[in-house]
C-alpha cells in the first residue's frame, strides 16, 4: 500500500484492507489496488473522528489516484476487478485457473500492480516534497 514511502508501517492497517482482493472481498467490484493507494492517502490525510479537521489534499491527491488509475484499466475496458481479472471469484475452478495458468489474466493483474505502485510512489514522492517546501 506504500506505507514505506511514507514511513507508517502499520500491520493493523494492511490487515484492515486485507478483503480488497477480488475487488472487494471476490465480488468483482472496484480493483484493490485502487482502493489500497487511496486508503493510503486517506490515512494521510482523513480526520480520525468528527471533532478533527480533514486536510484539504486528501481529495486532489485522492481523485488523482482514481484518473491514473483509469488511464491505466482503459485496455480493460473498466477499472473493475470484473473487467480487468475477468474472474468469477465464487467460481472455485476459474480462481484455480487464474492462479495456476501462467496465461491466465493474473499477469495483467500483476503489471497493474506494479504500474500502479509505481504511479502511487510519484505522486507521493511529489506530496512529500510539496510538504518539505510549504
Amino acid at each position: 500500500m506504500g506505507q514505506e514511502k511514507i514511513n507508517k508501517m502499520n500491520k493493523e492497517t494492511i490487515k484492515a484492507v486485507g478483503a480488497f482482493g477480488g475487488g472487494i472481498a471476490s465480488s468483482g467490484s472496484v480493483c484493490g489496488v485502487l482502493l489500497g493507494g487511496v486508503a493510503l492517502v486517506s490515512s494521510m490525510y482523513s480526520r480520525g473522528d468528527l471533532t478533527e479537521k480533514e486536510n484539504p489534499r486528501l481529495w486532489p491527491l485522492s481523485q488523482r489516484l482514481v484518473k491514473e488509475f483509469e488511464k491505466l484499466c482503459e485496455p480493460c475496458g473498466g477499472n473493475n476487478c470484473r473487467d480487468i481479472a475477468g474472474v468469477d471469484w465464487k467460481d472455485r475452478e476459474a480462481v484455480k485457473e487464474y492462479y495456476s495458468n501462467p496465461q491466465s489474466s493474473r499477469k495483467i493483474c500483476i503489471n497493474l500492480v506494479g504500474d500502479f505502485a509505481y504511479i502511487l510512489g510519484q505522486v507521493l514522492e511529489k506530496e512529500i516534497a510539496r510538504r518539505k517546501h510549504s
